[in-house]
């Protein structure tokens, strides 16, 4: 409570003297943000985030000694750690620039023992040119298309259909008329990938090559537009054997998104595909595995995966939508030994959440309904993880949304 008392008077204090300054370089500070409280309620267990705030896969079967399901039982919650505030500061040109920077925080948490307390979402400075822009700071990954993402209630925004990362950056973007180049180098914070020592930043780091992405977009007409782009990851999971010598074995990983977005007044249509390796630290399936790890050097595979969704929605006042997502398990490229990732013994992955939205000036009042269906089934990692004998199971997540937005 005395780091988030301290915390806010110091932002208060500091757009106080941006406001009140005569300074000729014209600084300002604008705070935004919204109060929002989520009520949701599963009819079973689920891997998730947050004490089941943000929710990813329903969990498989756990079976007790007379055969009954553990993981069949429900589970429900309040939580209003989507709280969030942000500011937008804006000063004088630079180097023949429009220039900005932005930061946004909320009561995530960093971690699930570090729920209800401050985390830092968003911060970036952008500089802006005629024709080019740069970006320096954790903002959303390019595969988390800012212009064309679902908009589901539910805090996990369509993911593990839709990746869903935040990631420092830098980013630069070339405009011609409606059509956008974006360059994008990356690092790992917050959403850190799996391997030998636990969830890490370390496997990106010590591979010496950031994380690349290129992508396109052209905008159609009025809010629409049609684009795709390319991602390319290269880990280091280790830089010393067993015995205790230096190794630099690395694994890649390749991926393309494409994605469109048709806006016709208060009519939305968006849909999104992704083909992904090792893409686990962006809420999705997958991840890499190591060919054998009986001998002192290793070998890795990337795990692939297909990812699909729609999102459709209506209205201004009331808003009806509906969001569809599938997304299958496409195994590795070698037969292998251990694992590192989510949902290996996944085949396939089913959700279709219909939802309703009342807007009252600055309060919204939503609601959602979440269908989802995993398929677990027998991995056979001496064919190249094909996953077998699958069995179904459901979760039926309802949810309400209060927010206020200031």
């Amino acid at each position: 409570m005395k780091r988030l008392a301290v915390f806010t008077l110091f932002f208060l204090y500091f757009g106080f003297c941006l406001s009140s300054s005569q300074s000729t370089e014209a600084i300002s500070l604008k705070f935004s943000g919204y109060v929002k409280t989520d009520v949701f309620f599963d009819s079973r267990q689920i891997d998730q985030l947050r004490e089941g705030h943000f929710s990813i896969i329903p969990k498989n079967e756990l079976l007790d000694p007379n055969g009954d399901d553990i993981n069949a039982k429900p589970n429900f919650n309040i939580l209003s750690i989507q709280t969030r505030l942000a500011g937008t500061i804006t000063g004088p040109d630079v180097l023949g620039a429009k220039s900005m920077a932005y930061f946004e925080t909320e009561f995530f948490g960093s971690t699930d023992a570090t729920i209800n307390t401050l985390r830092l979402r968003h911060a970036f400075l952008k500089f802006s040119w005629e024709n080019f822009e740069l970006l320096a700071g954790q903002y959303w990954h390019p595969l988390f298309v800012v212009d064309c993402y679902p908009g589901t209630i539910g805090f996990n925004t369509g993911a593990p259909f839709q990746p869903f990362i935040r990631s420092p950056q830098l980013r630069l973007t070339a405009k011609f008329d409606s059509l956008k180049l974006i360059f994008t180098a990356l690092s790992q914070r917050d959403f850190q990938s799996p391997g030998p020592d636990g969830l890490s930043t370390i496997y990106i780091r010590n591979s010496a090559i950031p994380n690349l992405n290129a992508q396109f977009q052209i905008k159609l007409f009025a809010n629409s537009l049609l684009g795709a782009g390319v991602d390319y990851k290269r880990l280091a999971p280790r830089i010393k054997t067993a015995k205790g010598f230096t190794t630099d074995e690395k694994v890649d990983g390749l991926s393309f998104i494409g994605f469109i977005k048709f806006a016709f007044e208060e009519f939305q249509f968006k849909a999104e595909g992704v083909l992904g390796e090792n893409l686990a630290e962006m809420v999705m399936l997958g991840g890499y595995a190591v060919i054998d790890n009986t001998k002192d050097k290793w070998e890795y595979t990337p795990n692939k995966n297909l990812s699909l969704w729609t999102d459709i929605s209506y209205g201004k006042d009331v808003e009806f939508g509906l969001f569809g997502g599938y997304s299958k398990n496409l195994g590795t490229k070698e037969n292998y030994r251990v694992f590192y990732g989510r949902g290996e013994d996944v085949y396939d992955l089913l959700r279709i959440s219909p939802r309703i939205q009342f807007t009252f000036g600055k309060v919204k009042i939503a609601g959602e309904l979440e269908f989802m269906r995993a398929n677990f089934g027998k991995v056979n990692n001496n064919d190249k993880g094909k996953v077998t004998d699958t069995k179904g199971v459901n979760n039926i997540r309802t949810q309400l949304a209060f927010m206020y937005i200031f």
